[in-house]
């Protein structure tokens, strides 16, 4: 009996051997397969993930490097606008202080041009007066003078000392 028990074992271990055999290779065909192709395919998604977000990342870096680049730049720009604001206010301050200086000069020059034609022609009125008083006082001490010969002669001879020849 035992020989009998050690064959049906053997040819039970047989066919267990050849169940199991036909059991994985059917597990693989159609369970495994599926199974580590969904695993793969999972781990392919996830390592697609993974890279999209790392991408996504560097591109946010990349992004906020030109962010950071242009707000340098719009704060020069900004800068710049201000200082050429600047300058063109104090030029136009400088431009009309010289323009302001310009024209009072010209308003001074103008009035002292007045004074002084108005001067001259007070001077000039001035002297006409005096030569018509002159003139006047002259005549009537000449009328007096030349009423007499003797006055007249002294006169005649006082001047005549009184003129050098030049």
């Amino acid at each position: 009996m035992d020989k009998l028990i050690e064959q049906f074992s053997l040819g039970l271990f047989f066919w267990q051997l050849i169940l199991f055999i036909g059991l994985v290779l059917l597990l693989k065909k159609f369970a495994w397969g599926p199974i580590l192709k969904s695993v793969g395919e999972r781990e392919e998604g996830i390592q697609n993930a993974l890279d999209e977000a790392e991408n996504a990342r560097k591109e946010m870096q990349n992004l906020n490097a030109d962010n950071e680049r242009i707000l340098k730049e719009a704060r020069a720009e900004r800068d710049n606008l201000l200082k050429e604001a600047r300058e063109m206010k104090e030029g136009i301050i400088s431009d009309a202080k010289t323009e302001a200086q310009v024209q009072a000069q010209k308003v001074v020059e103008q009035a002292q041009a007045t004074i002084q034609a108005e001067k001259q022609a007070a001077i000039t009125d001035l002297k006409n007066q005096v030569a018509e008083l002159s003139v006047q006082i002259a005549e009537t001490v000449v009328r007096g003078e030349l009423s007499d010969k003797s006055k007249q002669e002294k006169l005649v001879a006082d001047m005549l000392k009184e003129v050098t020849i030049s």
